[in-house]
């Protein structure tokens, strides 16, 4: 059958479909129909079209080439080059050198003694009180001096029942702040002992705020050197930069001492954490001290003290 070459090959296609549909009702098969265009056979026997695919689908050669492309588009695995492996322990090792560095800055063997017990260290763990546990209360005050000799450690018999002793992360027992334990004391005795011990002193600590508040006492602004509030240990929210944000006392001594405290799954200490405060302060004391001597040093501290002079 010879089909016409002014056709487009929608209408040749058509004209291929009625010509084999007029063949079928003279009782000729598509086996033996032949369409002839400009000197070109074209076969329709569509058995012999859907055989010739099924081949090319069942090459294996046509699937070693499927397969390759797809190696191809999948991404290659990136593994780290030796030189960047030895650049990375490089940088470690200098950080550590660094901490080592600070370390050694921070040793109090030239600090005249004088200077050494102007500088108190604190830190408290609390219990929940309160239905709802959310309210704390004192159950563990500690005091260390310039280098770290501990001049308070006890556990605080809390009146109120307690709803959580958050043992987990304070450390704290039941029998520890039970009433019938006699190396306890009480809060006002605490109170009292630490007051004592921070009378003329320079305060130093973490998030002193919250100690203060167990605590229930207060110092001085000009005389308090709280880490979690000195601006190069704090971080900047946002990609942009931001509000500064007090950090963690534990990823602190990380970064600048190279120790690891409160980990985790292990109780707190009050007496490691206090410490740890006064050897952050121990690495910035110098320029710590300069900035204040530069904003006035303890100016917000006579102006409050010159207003309760003019009230009285």
């Amino acid at each position: 059958i010879i089909v016409p070459s002014e056709l487009t090959s929608k209408e040749s296609k058509k004209f291929r479909k009625d010509e084999r549909r007029k063949a079928r009702a003279q009782g000729i098969s598509d086996d033996k129909i032949t369409f002839v265009s400009k000197n070109r056979s074209i076969n329709a026997n569509n058995n012999s079209d859907t055989r010739k695919t099924n081949k090319k689908k069942n090459d294996p050669e046509n699937e070693e080439h499927t397969e390759n492309n797809n190696n191809i588009n999948k991404p290659k695995k990136s593994f780290p080059r030796i030189n960047d492996l030895l650049n990375q322990h490089a940088q470690q090792q200098q950080q550590l050198q660094l901490r080592k560095h600070r370390l050694s800055n921070s040793t109090s063997s030239n600090i005249p003694s004088a200077l050494k017990q102007k500088y108190i260290a604190i830190d408290c763990e609390m219990v929940g009180i309160g239905p709802t546990s959310t309210k704390s209360a004192l159950a563990r005050a500690s005091a260390v001096d310039y280098d770290g000799n501990i001049l308070l450690d006890t556990f605080v018999r809390v009146p109120e029942r307690v709803t959580d002793f958050r043992t987990s992360v304070s450390g704290v027992r039941p029998k520890d702040i039970s009433v019938k334990n006699v190396n306890a004391m009480d809060p006002e005795e605490v109170r009292n002992k630490i007051g004592k011990l921070l009378l003329g002193k320079i305060l130093v600590g973490h998030a002193l705020k919250n100690d203060l508040d167990a605590l229930m006492i207060t110092h001085p602004r000009g005389d308090m050197r709280d880490t979690a509030r000195y601006k190069p240990f704090m971080r900047a929210t946002g990609r942009s930069g931001g509000k500064l944000r007090p950090r963690k006392l534990r990823d602190l001594v990380w970064e600048e001492l190279g120790k690891r405290i409160q980990v985790e799954g292990e109780s707190h200490s009050s007496v490691d954490d206090a410490r740890a405060s006064m050897e952050l302060f121990r690495c910035v004391r110098e320029r710590w001290e300069k900035e204040l001597e530069g904003k006035g040093g303890g100016g917000k501290r006579r102006k409050t003290a010159k207003k309760k002079e003019s009230i009285k």
